[in-house]
């Protein structure tokens, strides 16, 4: 009889799918439940009464609450052997240590807890917590709690070559900007530098709701897209472009976002901001790697005058052999049989 995993995770790309995918792959039977945030559910009616009100907090905690029942009957219910969590802001520590009884549980944060302050303490109610940013572990390490390191990985169901995709953008670049000063600042350089270069950048920029005539009036259309775009989209664009950039936020020092993997999984050419831990994944110059601002003009340069299929190639090939998440979900399921 195949062991039972219940995998709870927030309705954010398609994380959470990805690792239920992968507990399968690894022979596990698995039920998936998705939660939204910053309320669940986020429905178009919750969505402006969060807006709207003056007591977001209230409406969260009674969202947390209402959550909290509805999980532990599906848990029961379900009789998991392990409870498989990804961020789990919408958990309380009671719940967390309600499922402790019968499973285990493992937490896995999969963005740096110095945005989500409030689940630093969620530690203390798992078996075992895993985190993809290096200086949480070193946090954890020095209150003598143990955390495991480990990065996000490729989604290979969506992140893979499309044969034959011409080649019809120069440079690209897909993520959030409206939250990094830093990424709005190296794009925008970019974009003056290469105007002449085809050059597509989708990720929120000037939102309508934070500034209605910025929004109205933003520049450069047609580079800025200002809005996201669904994976499968993305995994198109990474196709068609000739060198796709990869900026971290602030928060990140030693680690990689999932951009790291699924761009090199697409088959891609990346360009990235270093740090010691990339440099280990690519060690061979698979992708370039810049230190500042001026190192990514400089580098980008470069790239476009070079054929760079079999760096993207070799790239490809480190991806698609050691950073999946099945790569993962195995790595986990060793510290937890062992």
């Amino acid at each position: 009889m195949k062991k039972r995993v219940l995998v709870i995770g927030p309705n954010f790309y398609n994380f959470s799918k990805a690792v239920k995918y992968a507990f399968e792959q690894c022979g596990y039977d698995t039920k998936f439940e998705m939660y939204d945030t910053p309320i669940h559910p986020y429905t178009t009616s919750m969505k402006w009464k969060y807006k709207l009100s003056q007591r977001r907090n209230v409406l969260k905690l009674k969202s947390k609450k209402n959550y909290q029942s509805y999980i532990e009957q599906l848990f029961d219910s379900y009789k998991p052997e392990i409870v498989f969590i990804l961020n789990g802001d919408i958990l309380l520590h009671e719940t967390l240590d309600y499922f402790r009884k019968t499973s285990k549980v493992v937490i896995w944060f999969f963005d740096s807890i110095t945005r989500y302050p409030s689940l630093i303490n969620h530690i203390d109610h798992a078996d075992y917590t895993f985190c993809y940013e290096k200086t949480d572990v070193d946090y954890y390490s020095y209150q003598n709690k143990k955390a495991y390191f480990l990065t996000q990985a490729c989604d290979t169901t969506i992140y893979k070559p499309i044969e034959n995709k011409d080649k019809d953008i120069d440079i690209l670049f897909v993520g959030d900007l409206y939250n990094s000063k830093k990424r709005q600042q190296y794009i925008n350089t970019v974009v003056k530098e290469f105007s002449n270069k085809k050059i597509k950048v989708f990720g929120v920029y000037k939102p309508w709701y934070k500034n209605f005539w910025k929004w109205l009036f933003r520049e450069k259309r047609a580079v800025y897209a200002n809005h996201s775009i669904p994976t499968h989209q993305v995994n198109d664009y990474y196709n068609r472009s000739k060198v796709v950039l990869n900026i971290h936020h602030e928060q990140q020092v030693y680690g990689a976002n999932p951009k790291v993997y699924e761009i090199s999984g697409s088959g891609a050419y990346q360009i990235c901001d270093t740090n010691p831990y990339l440099e280990k994944i690519y060690p061979n110059n698979e992708i370039s790697f810049y230190k500042d601002e001026k190192e990514l003009i400089d580098t980008i340069h470069n790239v476009l005058k070079n054929d760079t299929w079999k760096y993207s190639e070799a790239a490809y090939e480190i991806v698609h052999s050691n950073h999946t998440y099945e790569n993962r979900i195995k790595y986990v399921l060793e510290i937890i049989n062992n």
